[in-house]
């Protein structure tokens, strides 16, 4: 079966000119015009990347989702190529009936009509990994019932083995090749796929999201069944609503495009910013609008098999480099690169910030609405390139989903300003890391540890100042003058640590 694959994907990567990428290398260049005549039928009129991605959707959904996942790796790809792939659309024809029934069945150990009081045969949407049917519980709530594709697993083994057998061939035969690190990237696909063949990991996603958002009246999440889920079936509350794509028919329903613009912003920076955890996949497809009278105009959220997290260093370094950006601050953003540990700390400052002005001073040449944060960021991963930064995944994702977030704000009101509908919420979450409210409320995270620490704190501490004293020639006399005077600072200390994490634990409950 690889042979066959194998043959396949070379067809179709001739047939398309993907060969006419690699023969724009310049050691292999010389052999264009052979290969033209040899396949003189084709058409290579077609720009590249529109080839690349046709030869994608030839080859099937596993490449597809290749094709999106290599689409975030900006700092990696030509801008036309990258550009191309956030085109590609996961949309594939359903699997049979008698499929998702027998699917169903050895799930539940029973047959469906036993299981639900409706179950609709006929497929509400397909994916490349499962598709989603309509159903009714017993209790009469409606949901959506989500099957997992039948015999996903073997293709996607084995479509992973050709794609990490292409990567090593890369790896071998060109430098260029080896600083797109291609292994690295099949190994992070490999990583994204398998973890949405688990539906479960869905589920668990889509609860924690709705748990950050369950008071919100901006978005809304549905509840997953848990006691109907399992790992190739996923049962959540069917959400009823309008795809955001439909422009025309959000305004016929009376729904306010700049209200809905800006509110998806706020929803991103929240999920990023307050909670460290934000939908990685927001393509128009994941998307609705709700439209009945208790919900209208609020987001609904969908598909949660990719799910981005961010650290506390994470957020701190983006809302750094986001707030210097756009005062122009380029010491503060090299800063802050240094400061991550993703740059190697033998790095000169001085250098790195003229890098990154270079790329960066061009742009506030353009007005600030047009200005965008995503490329803002694919610059900046660019100028780290000759300093060796290794760009962290989260971050990958997190660009990828700016830029989406960005385009669908920007389709929704073209004047949109991201800044000015971001610059408050940055500020505000700065304010909120430094002073004394984030003091109170880290000690606070803390005081358990800090509590069961203080009474071995003195003992600790006392031995490893006594242990270059005694290694010295000071007499009985001053070491007892000196160890007296140490244990009178730790006892201040204790003292100290331990009124804090009193007063503000005694604070918290007041």
């Amino acid at each position: 079966m690889r042979i066959t694959r194998l043959l396949r994907i070379i067809t179709v990567a001739l047939r398309f000119g993907l060969d006419d990428i690699v023969l724009e290398h310049e050691r292999v260049r010389g052999l264009r015009p052979w290969v033209s005549r040899l396949l003189f039928w084709r058409d290579l009129s077609t720009p590249r990347a529109v080839r690349l991605r046709l030869a994608l959707e030839a080859l099937g959904p596993i490449f597809v989702k290749f094709g999106q996942m290599l689409s975030t790796r900006r700092d990696l790809l030509p801008t036309d190529i990258a550009d191309e792939l956030a085109k590609l659309q996961d949309a594939v024809p359903p699997f049979p009936e008698a499929d998702v029934l027998a699917t169903l069945e050895r799930c539940y150990h029973r047959p469906v009509d036993e299981v639900f009081a409706t179950f609709e045969r006929t497929p509400k949407a397909s994916a490349s990994v499962a598709q989603v049917h309509f159903a009714t519980l017993p209790d009469g709530t409606p949901v959506a019932v989500k099957v997992l594709r039948p015999g996903i697993d073997a293709v996607i083994h084995h479509d992973l083995a050709l794609m990490h057998t292409a990567a090593g061939l890369m790896e071998r035969v060109s430098a260029d090749a080896r600083r797109l690190r291609p292994r690295a990237v099949v190994a992070e696909f490999e990583k994204t796929i398998r973890d949405e063949l688990d539906l479960t990991r869905e589920a668990a996603n889509c609860s924690q999201l709705r748990r950050n958002f369950l008071h919100s009246p901006l978005l809304l999440v549905p509840v997953v069944y848990w006691d109907y889920t399992s790992q190739e079936v996923l049962v959540m509350e069917r959400m009823e609503g309008m795809p955001i794509g439909r422009v025309d028919e959000l305004v016929a329903a009376g729904i306010d495009l700049k209200r809905l613009a800006r509110s998806g912003v706020e929803i991103f920076f929240t999920q990023v910013f307050r909670d460290g955890y934000f939908h990685a996949d927001m393509h128009p497809g994941n998307i609705f609008v709700a439209l009945d009278p208790v919900n209208h105009g609020k987001y609904i959220a969908l598909d949660f098999g990719i799910m981005g997290t961010l650290s506390e260093t994470d957020k701190s370094y983006l809302a750094q480099n986001f707030l210097a950006f756009f005062r122009r601050d380029y010491l503060r953003v090299a800063t802050a690169h240094i400061e991550s540990g993703w740059v190697p700390p033998e790095t000169r400052i001085d250098e790195l910030e003229a890098e990154i002005r270079v790329v960066l001073e061009p742009i506030f040449d353009r007005p600030l609405k047009e200005i965008s944060l995503a490329r803002i960021l694919v610059s900046l991963f660019r100028a780290s390139r000759r300093f060796h930064v290794e760009v962290q995944p989260q971050l990958t994702l997190l660009q990828k989903t700016l830029l989406a977030v960005e385009g669908l704000g920007r389709q929704l009101d073209p004047d949109l300003d991201l800044w000015i509908t971001a610059k408050p919420f940055l500020e505000r979450w700065m304010r909120d890391q430094i002073g004394l409210p984030a003091l109170q409320r880290r000690l606070l995270a803390e005081a358990p540890y800090i509590v069961a620490a203080l009474p071995e704190l003195p003992r600790l501490v006392h031995r490893r100042l006594l242990a270059p004293a005694a290694a010295s020639d000071t007499t009985v006399h001053a070491l007892a003058a000196a160890q007296r005077t140490r244990n009178r600072w730790l006892a201040l200390i204790a003292a100290l640590l331990g009124a804090i994490v009193v007063l503000l634990v005694w604070h918290k409950g007041g």
